[in-house]
């Protein structure tokens, strides 16, 4: 295993690099395939290429927010509270996986966070574990997150709005219930697979010889005060109660927002740590500086996201037809499905799929309408065609760096140092999910 990551750390390409080769393939297939011009295909590229700026966005607050809020005192003790309860450098890879999977069934986001940050107090910790394997198994507890209360497809087609017809090819008429999907059988059996076996399985593969934590990540940054003279607009700038305030204001407004019955989402996710942050660090000043010195984590998101956004447009871009690259590979795998494994056939394009489209969103807008309906013609129903959609897309990110960006930027990682252990987690969740989705339903 140890010569297999280290030909990865070697041969594989950076996450810009990978962005670029998809971005070529795109193109390619839209015009060899689709037979879209030129002209227009870069059309739709360019067009295309802020069309995640709102999700860039809330991911750039999302690991802002939650890497301060990860530096408090009180988290920081926290952490260390926890980690003193693990002893060995295998219970250490046990214990993050286990940590990270829990933390992305309730919210991806927050398990994506308090994975990366974890890593990080395990590694200075526990002597001789070895760190890459640490952070991917904190990244592979992202494998659960679209089967799990925070998974985008089975929470969109449970509300009632108008796009249900639009994303199902007119075929779902009213909201299907979590019943049929987050706690269905199939559903339940590939998280609990997921629960009991990744964490034994990322244990048994810690190297005899590991690599340990880079020592200058466990420097604390150094914060240099422009104002050191206790002057008014210092104590300002240091008044605790003026954290206290807004950060005591902020999860008052929470608290109703969620007492009417909102859920949580990426923006009240960035919210709560915004406002525990502030309450946390204090000091607005301090909380400030926090922020600052950690924002070298968000430059993946900055320079990456826009070319996946482009990647998107082209893929999604239709011929005179009306079919598009994305469409297209959907229904060749729907084509030679029979009731029995069109779940499969579903997943498993969608999982291809997502190396283009890595947003459960975006990639079940473009599925949906081609997979339900043939699912339906078949006798399968909308709410396994989805779930099987949002398995494959979770699937992938084991080899697609897309989400991987926000936790590397907090470890400090280059994305070839985990890419060898999390394609063991890809095997095996692969090998689960598609023999759930065969038995249990």
């Amino acid at each position: 295993m140890r010569s297999f990551v280290l030909f990865l750390q070697n041969y594989a390409p950076s996450p810009f690099i990978f962005a670029i080769a998809l971005t070529l393939v795109a193109m390619l297939c839209t015009y060899g395939v689709v037979g879209v011009g030129v002209e227009q295909i870069l059309s739709q590229w360019g067009q295309s290429l802020f069309l995640l700026l709102k999700f860039s966005m809330q991911m750039l607050l999302l690991l802002a927010t939650g890497i301060a809020l990860a530096q408090s005192s009180p988290i920081k003790k926290l952490f260390y509270a926890l980690a003193s309860l693990v002893k060995t450098p295998r219970g250490a890879i046990y214990t993050i996986t286990l940590v990270a999977l829990v933390g992305c069934y309730v919210s991806w986001g927050f398990g994506l966070i308090v994975g990366a940050v974890f890593s990080r107090v395990l590694a200075q910790k526990i002597k001789g574990v070895d760190y890459p394997l640490l952070v991917a198994s904190a990244y592979s507890g992202f494998l659960i997150w679209h089967g799990g209360l925070s998974g985008s497809i089975p929470l969109k087609i449970a509300t009632a709005d108008g796009d249900l017809g639009k994303l199902s090819g007119g075929v779902i008429t009213s909201p299907i219930p979590l019943s049929q999907t987050l706690f269905a059988p199939f559903n339940l059996a590939i998280v609990g697979f997921l629960l009991v076996g990744l964490p034994l399985i990322n244990m048994y593969l810690h190297p005899k010889n590991p690599t340990p934590i880079d020592p200058a990540l466990l420097k604390p940054p150094h914060q240099s005060d422009p104002s050191p003279t206790p002057n008014f607009a210092y104590r300002l700038d240091h008044n605790k109660y003026l954290g206290w305030l807004l950060g005591g204001l902020g999860l008052i407004y929470l608290g109703g927002y969620f007492a009417h019955g909102a859920s949580l989402n990426l923006n009240s996710l960035i919210l709560i740590f915004l406002f525990l942050g502030l309450l946390l660090h204090a000091s607005p000043q301090k909380y400030l500086k926090t922020m600052e010195n950690d924002m070298k984590s968000v430059t993946g998101i900055v320079l990456l996201f826009p070319f996946y956004a482009g990647i998107i447009g082209v893929m999604g871009l239709k011929n005179a037809q009306g079919v598009s690259f994305a469409s297209l590979l959907a229904d060749s795998f729907a084509s030679f499905a029979t009731k029995d494994t069109f779940a499969l056939f579903s997943y498993l394009s969608a999982g291809l799929l997502n190396l283009f489209i890595p947003s459960g969103g975006g990639q079940f807008a473009v599925q949906g309408p081609v997979l339900i309906p043939s699912g339906v013609a078949l006798g399968v129903s909308p709410a396994l065609t989805s779930m099987s959609i949002a398995w494959g897309d979770a699937w992938t990110n084991m080899i697609q760096p897309f989400f991987a960006l926000p936790l590397l930027g907090i470890a400090r990682l280059d994305a070839r140092a985990i890419l060898g252990y999390c394609l063991v987690g890809f095997v095996y969740a692969g090998v689960v999910s598609m023999l759930c989705l065969y038995f249990f339903t």
